[in-house]
């Protein structure tokens, strides 16, 4: 039912093409055909079918005059994180593929549905980003990852924009394996000047991506179920910046900003019995000591107050919002430079 070589009605745009160099021709993906020097938007899967709607995620191509590297953006596998869609439809838009050396690939909204209903999850409450490298005949996650790697494939490297979970925020940042020189150049020159290093879990799609030999960071900015203009203008220079390292544009005067590397994190939590209303005092991008007080938790049905002391000295890359809490809730993420505590 998924096979790619239907034959359908595209719902397409195109630029005319422009003279390309002789040695390179049209991008072949999905059994549409991106000629040199034009954009191409589609669905990944045009299937009027009950389950198909899960897999009509758009799939934006630019295929430059000139040969280089295929980059890659993904968003909304979070169907909630909708800062991340925003940046990867902008970011398309504003290619010239008529300047272009390379080719970019956008896949905006990899989980469609989520995207439509604001729903983090599946329907079926499956995360999936624990689902990939996928397989075709598995559930309906693992159809979806594996729709995914099918255009991953195509890749010289992977951007997947990202903000935090349900009520929590992230300063803008990239994650990233620091250990693989490749990821840590594509993370420094993304551009924003900090890098939180890790792998990411098994199924992720950034870990996945880099085991199949795709460099992958992950841009982690904001709060989810809203659009965030500063976030979203972040991330598309980064996106931009991306582009000039990889030598897919000519854009000139990128200065990157020296960058904080952060090897280690941990969550301040609630502590245990000490549930109630959470009241945050310090902020994103703050730098904190042990024993330094983050904020409170109020009980308010026996009218009392406690302090969130920190446990470790380093900056605030993610918080949670003001918000009811109980006993373990991650409240403040920070992140340090050196040997594990």
């Amino acid at each position: 039912m998924y096979r790619t070589t239907l034959v359908v009605l595209l719902l397409a745009t195109a630029m005319h093409p422009v003279r390309a160099a002789d040695d390179w021709n049209a991008l072949e993906l999905l059994g549409r055909t991106i000629e040199p020097g034009t954009k191409l938007k589609f669905p990944y899967i045009p299937d009027r079918s009950f389950e198909a709607s899960y897999l009509n995620t758009p799939v934006f191509v630019a295929r430059g005059a000139e040969p280089g590297p295929t980059l890659c953006l993904t968003a909304g596998v979070h169907g909630d994180e909708l800062n991340g869609v925003e940046v990867a439809r902008r970011a398309f838009s504003r290619v010239d593929a008529a300047s272009l050396r390379g080719t970019l690939i956008a896949l905006p909204a990899i989980n469609a549905e989520g995207v439509r209903s604001g729903s983090r999850y599946l329907s079926d409450r499956r995360d999936l980003n624990r689902a990939f490298p996928g397989n075709q005949r598995g559930s309906i996650a693992s159809v979806i990852a594996h729709a995914v790697f099918e255009v991953i494939g195509h890749c010289s490297a992977l951007v997947d924009l990202h903000t935090a979970s349900n009520n929590r925020a992230n300063l803008p940042q990239i994650r990233a394996d620091i250990a693989d020189p490749d990821i840590l150049e594509l993370a420094i020159h993304f551009g924003l000047g900090i890098v939180v290093a890790g792998k990411g879990p098994d199924g992720s799609l950034r870990r996945e991506a880099a085991k199949a030999g795709v460099p992958a960071i992950i841009y982690e900015a904001g709060e989810p179920y809203r659009f965030q203009e500063d976030e979203i203008d972040r991330g598309v220079e980064g996106v931009e910046n991306v582009m000039a390292y990889l030598e897919m544009t000519d854009r000139r005067g990128v200065e990157i900003p020296r960058t904080r590397v952060y090897e280690n994190t941990r969550w301040v939590r609630a502590s245990n019995g000490r549930g109630g209303f959470f009241f945050p005092s310090a902020g994103l991008g703050d730098v904190v000591e042990p024993g330094q007080v983050l904020g409170r938790v109020v009980d308010p049905f026996m009218d009392t107050s406690f302090e969130v002391v920190s446990t470790v000295s380093g900056e605030i890359i993610g918080m949670s919002v003001p918000q009811p809490v109980l006993s373990g809730y991650a409240l403040f993420h920070v992140a340090w430079h050196g040997d594990e505590d």
